[in-house]
């Protein structure tokens, strides 16, 4: 990293872009532009002294891709030297803090050895140790992290180095383009997910009851339909009839099932 870039790939860059061109430019309305915007977003970092790396889902062991099947991570953004091809380690969203971070935290952030710089308090990221992952990574001693948490509860992580490995302070930067990189990135990993998305992973147009919700969010925190019963004042069976119900609409095949698309619908809340 302290190479200046000097693995990227070599086919020219960009100069600049405004915020909103370059919005417009990492747009991604099918599979056929995400090379380009791949590239804009590429080349907007690198002006900023910036390589990035991006991940759609922390979930998926699937790489990001272009229509022709170039991996994003090697081909243009060149991730190619030796110990720099993290897209390849499947264990790196449970053991690397920087995605680890992006479950907790939905805005974008700036890090170091010293911790994360966030725009609001986020106990859960105190916890979180960052000395030892900077300490042990010689290649870069910051990043700017931009999170983006899509719909089906899919969360993308996100991150921009210094191509010079010495820097450590990223406010400055930060404060001056922080809110372009999170724009820009939310568009083209929204963009992409949509893009590549072939599955319909829940019916159209699904709408549960009030009562629906109110027996799943009990549920979802281990009462059965007994105690769930006793607390909102049904008869067990009324219930299970409610539970049941939202399973059809959300096309589950089972309890458990019901209550985690619901979960990603939205319908139970962070508190469930």
């Amino acid at each position: 990293m302290g190479e200046r870039a000097a693995k990227l790939p070599d086919d020219g860059f960009a100069p600049p872009m405004n915020a909103r061109a370059l919005v417009e430019a990492v747009t991604v309305r099918s599979v056929e532009d995400i090379h380009d915007a791949a590239v804009a977003l590429r080349d907007y970092a690198a002006a900023q002294g910036l390589r990035a790396a991006l991940c759609d889902d922390i979930a998926s062991k699937e790489t990001m891709v272009d229509a022709d099947g170039a991996v994003l991570a090697a081909d243009l953004f060149g991730w190619l030297g030796d110990g720099e091809r993290w897209w390849e380690d499947h264990r790196l969203a449970l053991h690397s803090p920087l995605p680890r971070s992006c479950r907790y935290e939905s805005e974008p952030f700036w890090c170091n050895g010293e911790g994360f710089r966030t725009a609001n308090p986020n106990p859960y990221l105190d916890d979180i140790d960052l000395s030892r992952y900077f300490a042990a990574n010689q290649r870069y001693k910051a990043a700017i992290v931009v999170p983006v948490h899509l719909p089906f509860g899919q969360i993308s992580a996100n991150s921009y180095h210094p191509t010079d490995h010495e820097i450590t302070d990223l406010s400055d930067q930060f404060a001056e383009i922080g809110h372009i990189l999170g724009a820009a990135t939310r568009r083209f990993i929204s963009g992409y997910a949509s893009a590549m998305r072939t599955k319909r992973r829940i019916p159209s147009d699904c709408e549960l009851s009030k009562r629906e919700v109110e027996c799943l969010r009990w549920a979802a925190i281990g009462k059965t339909d007994r105690e769930i019963g006793m607390i909102i004042s049904l008869s067990h069976a009324t219930v299970r009839y409610h539970v049941h119900r939202a399973g059809e609409k959300l096309n589950s095949v089972n309890r458990a099932q019901t209550i985690f698309k619901a979960g990603q619908l939205g319908y139970l809340g962070a508190n469930s």
